[in-house]
């Protein structure tokens, strides 16, 4: 079995922590899939993992809510595969990818502001439009 990859850096889980289940696969596989159990469901119990801090663990909760069950037990299944192995390879994978897209901050926006030239080209657009609609007016009569 892989060794899991770094969620963040410094941020590692034990391949321990996860329960793997094996059940039977509604996929891809023939007969295969009536008679082995080739669908995974990887469970990872978030609320007691050492790994993350309180914060990591809420913010993980919070972002997972619809895989995660009433005991903060997030539930990743994997059955386009036709073999137990590729499934369970499949399910590791995103389980690792969705805590990273749960644990990722973007970045503060810096505040800008229009440079002098964008606000001069602002202001003569304005007064091109305003000249081009002034031609427009009929001649009073």
């Amino acid at each position: 079995m892989a060794d899991m990859p770094d969620i963040l850096p410094g941020v590692q889980i034990d391949a321990g922590e996860l329960e793997y289940r094996a059940s039977r696969s509604a996929g891809p596989g023939g007969q295969n899939v009536n008679k082995l159990n080739t669908r995974i469901t990887i469970f990872f119990d978030v609320a007691n993992c050492p790994a993350l801090s309180e914060q990591q663990k809420k913010r993980i909760l919070d972002k997972l809510a619809g895989r995660a069950d009433k005991n903060g037990v997030i539930h990743v299944s994997s059955q386009v595969e036709r073999s137990q192995k590729a499934n369970k390879d499949r399910a590791r994978e995103r389980l690792v990818e969705l805590l990273r897209q749960a644990l990722y901050r973007r970045p503060p926006r810096k505040k800008t502001k229009p440079s002098r030239a964008a606000k001069q080209r602002r202001l003569d657009e304005k007064k091109h439009r305003s000249q081009i609609k002034q031609l427009r007016r009929g001649v009073e009569a």
